[in-house]
C-alpha cells in the first residue's frame, strides 16, 4: 500500500461511534418506558387504592369489626403489591433481602399511617372523638415509616429536628381536635351508617304510648241496673188460623 493510500484511509470517529451507541441506548430506554407504562400506572393506582381502603376501614372499624378488618387486610395487600411492583420490579437496582424486608415492613406501616391520617380528616364530622386520635397518630406513623422506607435517609433522622417538629405538631393537633370534638358532642351531624348502634334522639321514650279515648261513635251502652243488657224483644208467632200454612 502506497503512502497516498495510507493517508487517504479514514480512521473511525470515536465521537460518531459514541453518539450512535448513545442513541441506541436512549431508544431502548424509551421503548422500555413505553412498555412499563401500564405497570407504572398500576403501581401508583395501587398506592392510592390501598391507602383508601385502609382509611375507610380504620375509621369505620367499630361499626362492623369483622367486615372492616377484612377491608383493611385487602387494602394492605394492594398497597404491598404496589410497593413490590414499584420498588423491586420496575427498578434497575434490586436491593438485597434485608433491605427488601425493611421496605415491605415500612411500606405496610406507611399505608396504615396514611390511612389513619386521610380517614380521620375525611370522617372527622362523623366520628370526632376517633378522628382526634387518628389524625395526629397517622401523622407520626406516616413520617416514621417514610423515613424508614427512604433508602437515602438514615433511620436516626426520625429523632432529628424535623421529627421533633412533627411530634410537636401532632401533639398540638391532638389537643386542638379534642377540644373541637368535645364542642361537637351536643351538635347533631354526620351521615347515617345504617347500624343498630346509632344513638337515639335525646328525650326519646321506648315505653308504649297510653291508649287514647276513642273519637269515633260512642261506645255501647252500659248494662242496665238489672244486670242484663237491653235486648230487642223477639217477634211473637202468629196464631194458627187452621189453614195449615204458616207465615
Amino acid at each position: 500500500m502506497t503512502t497516498n493510500q495510507l493517508l487517504d484511509t479514514r480512521t473511525p470517529d470515536p465521537e460518531a461511534a459514541g453518539s450512535a451507541v448513545g442513541r441506541t441506548a436512549r431508544r431502548r430506554v424509551q421503548q422500555a418506558r413505553k412498555r412499563s407504562l401500564a405497570a407504572r400506572y398500576l403501581g401508583y393506582v395501587g398506592y392510592f387504592v390501598g391507602a383508601g381502603l385502609i382509611s375507610g376501614a380504620v375509621v369505620h372499624h367499630p361499626l362492623d369489626p369483622d367486615r372492616y378488618t377484612r377491608i383493611a387486610g385487602y387494602g394492605a395487600l394492594v398497597f404491598l403489591a404496589a410497593t413490590v411492583l414499584n420498588e423491586f420490579l420496575l427498578t434497575r437496582e434490586r436491593p438485597g433481602l434485608p433491605r427488601m424486608l425493611a421496605v415491605i415492613g415500612s411500606s405496610l406501616l406507611l399505608s396504615f399511617g396514611i390511612g389513619m391520617l386521610s380517614g380521620g380528616l375525611q370522617h372527622f364530622d362523623d366520628f370526632p372523638d376517633r378522628g382526634a386520635v387518628l389524625i395526629p397518630l397517622g401523622l407520626v406513623v406516616s413520617f416514621t415509616a417514610f423515613v424508614l422506607k427512604d433508602a437515602d435517609t438514615p433511620w436516626h433522622r426520625v429523632f432529628s429536628l424535623l421529627g421533633l417538629a412533627v411530634l410537636i405538631t401532632a401533639s398540638l393537633a391532638f389537643l386542638g381536635l379534642r377540644q373541637i370534638a368535645a364542642s361537637m358532642e351536643t351538635a347533631p351531624g354526620g351521615h347515617d351508617h345504617g347500624t343498630a348502634g346509632t344513638k337515639e334522639p335525646a328525650g326519646s321514650d321506648h315505653a308504649p304510648a297510653a291508649p287514647t279515648a276513642p273519637t269515633g261513635p260512642t261506645a255501647p251502652a252500659a248494662p242496665t241496673s238489672g244486670g242484663s243488657p237491653s235486648a230487642k224483644p223477639a217477634p211473637t208467632k202468629a196464631p194458627d188460623d187452621g189453614h195449615g200454612h204458616g207465615h
